[in-house]
């Protein structure tokens, strides 16, 4: 099995909804990080990469055909070189927006994680993804490091992917974009929406309260 669809979006750009419309669409398994909370064998892919063993791409996503969401997105332009012939969905939001529902979530979560009440394996995962996201991709918790490198990310895929292998898009635009870059149909269901911050936080057993 091959990547059809990399997805080079941060988190909170509409992943799951993207994730759920790839699947519909016939791009599944579609990876995501519920993928590496749910899937045994990918916690020690990712642990090897930020320890810095070079990994065997077509391996860690053996069992998808599409990828969406961190911590692929972290690895975004090394999967566009080992599956060249893989299209590029990029999910984006005003930077504003996307730093609102991304403090409240992702980065609120980082914040919290040492002390919340996760089990072992869960918490040896974050730790993992602490290194690989926020000390490396965002450079840090703060609203300037993570807009840096949000607006980083985006300018850069826009640089790097050829213009007819990249579709930047936003989720709440509906199947029109997605199926027209993929030259199939729109199915006759909604588009399907989902990971509001309520959902973000029940993989965790709901949101912390904090003073």
């Amino acid at each position: 099995m091959s990547l059809k669809v990399i997805g080079s979006g941060f988190g909170r750009t509409g992943t799951m909804s993207t994730k759920l419309a790839l699947e519909q669409l016939g791009f599944g398994s579609c990876h995501h990080m519920t993928e590496v909370m749910g899937n045994p064998k990918q916690p020690a892919f990712w642990k090897a990469h930020v320890d810095g063993v070079e990994l065997d791409w077509a391996e860690v996503f053996a069992e998808y055909t599409s990828q969406v969401d961190f911590p692929g997105a972290a690895v975004w332009h090394e999967l566009s070189v080992a599956f060249p012939d893989a299209k590029v969905i990029h999910t984006e939001r005003p930077e504003e927006d996307w730093w609102a529902s991304y403090s409240a979530t992702i980065g609120k979560f980082f914040e919290l994680r040492e002390s919340l009440p996760l089990p072992p394996p869960v918490a040896a995962i974050f730790e993992t993804m602490d290194k690989l996201l926020i000390q490396g991709v965002m450079g840090g918790l703060d609203k300037v490091s993570a807009i840096s490198a949000y607006r980083r990310n985006n300018e850069k895929v826009r640089a790097t992917i050829p213009a007819e292998r990249l579709l930047i898009f936003t989720p709440s635009e509906g199947w029109g974009p997605l199926c027209a870059f993929f030259g199939v149909e729109e199915p006759e269901e909604d588009f399907p929406r989902s990971n509001a911050r309520d959902e973000f936080w029940a993989h965790f057993g709901g949101e912390p309260v904090t003073a």
